[in-house]
């Protein structure tokens, strides 16, 4: 009989467990399903992106967004964050814009004769910057410390970030004059570099029709905050115990390590890559509504976080060959676990 019962509570104490991760994926599942469903109020096509940022924002990562003008860069960015209900911050990068201009500074109080910080544009919970290789290296790397370590050092005191943290970022890849490359150590910063394309026929019909009689774009004010900094934390722990078997992780090593010896590269991956691959595979696997990674999870990830990490040999760039051609290369070319 004892033995009865003990296999009883075990199988009860498996049911609760089974109970609880099927809770925590269908909230995240669930959590991901609104914010694409409030965006697509004003947002046509560009599903791979939004997946993108969404899982962006679950795992803490910052998001740069590559594309021509008028593509809907800006417009993609301010859409998430107004279904947040967290502070919201836009800062246009332009080549006369300061340090400060964005950080903050230290001003005299003259009634308590002392210097009291007076805090930028960045101290908010998610960033959007417009532009962000119009504005010069210095400028640019006072986004050094914040994007890695969520704080800003000023005058010797240390100002930590509130939670959620994130950093959209915008950059035209056609205009070259008064720009400013960002330098490599930056890039790596950004969890993702998402390229927008173009949408088709089909979704440039749809927004001509979505926008016919709303010139001034007021459907953009029926966009509502539907989730909150609390939702983002359960999310982010959600996403941290999603499983992932070895032979994934090997699958990820290998694809990380084969950009460090292939020949059409001058520059590999570097760890931080392969965390960043992990991570976010994990996200897309709970927004898919899944407690267990796939190999499809990590090549719907590859691109995005590997093409600014990665630099094709000069030989190759004079060929055409871009570092996105050589990471279809290198998932084709590595084996996928079964």
């Amino acid at each position: 009989m004892e033995e009865i019962h003990q296999e009883e509570d075990q199988t009860i104490e498996a049911t609760n467990i089974d109970t609880s991760v099927n809770a925590d994926i269908a909230f995240i599942a669930d959590t991901a399903s609104k914010i694409k469903d409030e965006m697509a109020k004003v947002i046509v096509g560009q599903d791979s992106t939004i997946d993108l940022m969404i899982a962006a924002l679950f795992i803490g990562g910052h998001i740069l967004l590559e594309g021509v003008p008028g593509i809907a860069k800006t417009l993609t960015a301010k859409m998430l964050s107004k279904t947040i209900s967290v502070d919201f911050s836009r800062i246009q990068f332009t080549p006369d814009l300061m340090p400060a201009d964005i950080v903050g500074t230290s001003v005299f109080n003259l009634k308590e004769s002392e210097f009291k910080f007076r805090s930028g544009p960045v101290f908010a919970n998610i960033i959007l910057i417009d532009e962000i290789n119009r504005s010069p290296a210095k400028t640019q790397a006072a986004l050094f410390e914040l994007m890695e370590e969520r704080q800003i050092s000023v005058d010797g005191q240390t100002y930590p970030m509130s939670y959620p943290f994130m950093v959209l970022a915008t950059m035209n890849p056609i205009e070259q004059e008064g720009t400013y490359r960002l330098p490599e150590a930056q890039l790596d910063r950004f969890i993702f570099r998402i390229v927008m394309e173009y949408p088709n026929l089909e979704e440039e019909k749809q927004i001509l029709h979505r926008f016919n009689n709303d010139f001034t774009a007021k459907v953009t004010q029926t966009v509502q905050s539907i989730v909150n900094a609390k939702d983002i934390k359960r999310c982010s722990e959600i996403v941290e115990k999603i499983f992932i078997k070895e032979e994934i992780i090997n699958y990820i090593a290998n694809v990380v390590h084969e950009t460090r010896n292939h020949g059409d590269l001058f520059l590999g991956a570097s760890p931080r890559a392969s965390l960043s691959l992990l991570k976010a595979s994990k996200a897309m696997a709970a927004i898919s509504g899944r407690d267990f990674v796939t190999p499809d999870d990590v090549r719907a990830v590859s691109d995005a976080v590997l093409n600014h990490r990665i630099i094709p040999s000069p030989e190759k760039e004079m060929e055409g060959i871009t570092a996105q051609d050589i990471i279809k290369q290198i998932i084709q070319k590595i084996e996928v676990p079964r």
